[in-house]
């Protein structure tokens, strides 16, 4: 073989061994990322595609008070599933503190969070909330109103709350009920109350990005 061929071949074979080798790279990685990248996505059904945060919704929202309550307006879903597609990194990490004595009935929801990164406890009573408020650091507090286990139990909400201001525990609380009336008056620790999956979601979202951004609560 001719001295001129072979030193063009000792050039040429270590630049073969890298393609061949990024091309293997390439095909095991793509075997490992695809399915994640589906996931976070989108998924497949017959005739439509959904994204993964529009999935979530649905699902929340179907489970929501078993169907009891009305379906939210469209125009909710489309914006309560833009910004979830949007939020993911700012929710991520982010903690929760839900206080219900059925949380059963708010497993939807809780599944959603988790689902995108967050890390959700549960406390059946303000006793229990408390308690864990004590040991254990959260960003967001959902609550419902009425809770039999308590007295009142249709103003346990505010007794949290109140509960909350006594010891400085100083974090925004979501109402998260059917059971409240505004027209009773509105505790100053309530950043919000809803009983729409959707607009949850939303109110999540807006203290996660006071949490991440710095702005105060």
């Amino acid at each position: 073989m001719p001295d001129s061929v072979s030193t063009t071949l000792v050039k040429t074979i270590p630049a073969v061994l890298w393609v061949v080798f990024a091309a293997l790279v390439y095909l095991t990685l793509r075997r490992a990322l695809i399915p994640q990248f589906q996931r976070l996505s989108g998924f497949k059904a017959p005739g439509v595609e959904l994204t993964f945060a529009e999935r979530l919704l649905d699902e929340a929202v179907t489970a929501e008070a078993d169907g009891q309550t009305a379906a939210p307006p469209a125009s909710d879903r489309r914006a309560a599933v833009s910004r979830l597609e949007h939020a993911l990194d700012i929710m991520r990490d982010g903690r929760i503190l839900w206080v219900d004595d059925h949380p059963s009935s708010n497993a939807s929801l809780t599944s959603l969070f988790t689902r995108v990164g967050m890390y959700v406890d549960s406390a059946t009573s303000t006793t229990e909330a408390l308690q864990r408020l004590a040991s254990t650091s959260y960003d967001i507090v959902i609550t419902d109103m009425r809770r039999a286990t308590e007295e009142p139990s249709d103003k346990a909400g505010i007794t949290l709350l109140t509960s909350m201001a006594d010891r400085g525990i100083r974090l925004p609380v979501l109402m998260f009920t059917a059971n409240f009336d505004p027209a009773d008056g509105v505790h100053s620790g309530i950043f919000a109350y809803t009983r729409s999956a959707d607009n949850a979601v939303q109110y999540v979202i807006d203290l996660m990005e006071r949490v991440k951004f710095g702005a105060a609560t």
